[in-house]
């Protein structure tokens, strides 16, 4: 059973918050309900959630842990990596585009690498997912460098409540 999924919109504000980690880092009632829907999620996983996390679940890829519907800043993502600073997320074919690269571009200001799929991608072809998936995990990455690229962002803190 797939749960019903809300539609998020974008603020075409001119002004970007002057404060970076305001903008990302969150705390009291707004993570909390963060934190609940991504519980939500994890019981209700879409199809291609459900064939991705089989292929990832008990570091079963490369003996690295993902963990799934985590709360990494302001935004829920499907698959977390913290170890290598990954996230893989999927995107629905009624997906909002602006809304996906605004969360996109502040993951990876935060020095996150970001990989995105289509559902279709991953129904239709798990296995080279996996592959593209596998490839990115083996990249020698350094947080720091990244960070600094990025300018003078907050370090990103991945949530999960998951057990």
């Amino acid at each position: 059973m797939t749960a019903a999924r809300k539609t998020l919109g974008i603020s075409r504000a001119e002004s970007a918050p002057k404060d970076a980690k305001a903008s990302f880092a969150l705390t009291g009632a707004r993570l909390e309900t963060l934190k609940e829907r991504a519980r939500d999620q994890r019981r209700n996983p879409t199809d291609a959630q459900k064939a991705l996390w089989e292929q990832l679940s008990g570091s079963k890829l490369g003996g690295v842990k993902f963990i799934r519907q985590s709360v990494v800043g302001s935004t829920i993502v499907d698959f977390a990596c913290p170890s290598r600073w990954i996230v893989v997320q999927i995107s629905a074919e009624d997906s909002n585009a602006d809304v996906n690269e605004l969360q996109d571009r502040k993951l990876i200001e935060v020095g996150i690498r970001v990989l995105r799929f289509s559902e279709e991608e991953v129904i239709g072809n798990v296995d080279t997912v996996v592959r593209e998936i596998n490839t990115e995990i083996n990249v020698p990455f350094d947080k720091r460098s990244a960070r600094k690229k990025a300018g003078s962002r907050p370090a990103a803190t991945f949530v999960s409540d998951e057990g």
